[in-house]
């Protein structure tokens, strides 16, 4: 009797990934305190721009859904509409 194939201990997506480590298909960035240090200032100057208050109002049940949604993911509720709103102009 033929015993059953083991069920894989990572993800397709992950296989995938080693797979091209293992074959040499990624690529060295070379000095990768250089690499760091460029996408830290990068991140730094998107940050860093000047930020205005505002006051919207808002349906109470919009508010309080939005606030579970945070909480859900571990964040202050003005930081998940900040995020949202700055997706929507990045559109």
């Amino acid at each position: 009797m033929k015993r059953p194939e083991p069920k894989p201990i990572i993800s397709d997506d992950e296989r995938e990934d080693y797979e091209a480590s293992e074959n040499g298909e990624w690529v060295s960035v070379g000095d990768i305190e250089t690499q760091r240090a460029f996408w830290v200032d990068m991140a730094r100057a998107t940050l860093d721009g000047k930020r205005r208050r505002i006051s919207i109002a808002i349906p109470e049940r919009d508010l309080a859904r939005l606030k579970t949604r945070a909480a859900e993911k571990g964040m202050p509720y003005q930081t998940l509409i900040n995020s949202i709103l700055h997706e929507y102009v990045e559109r």
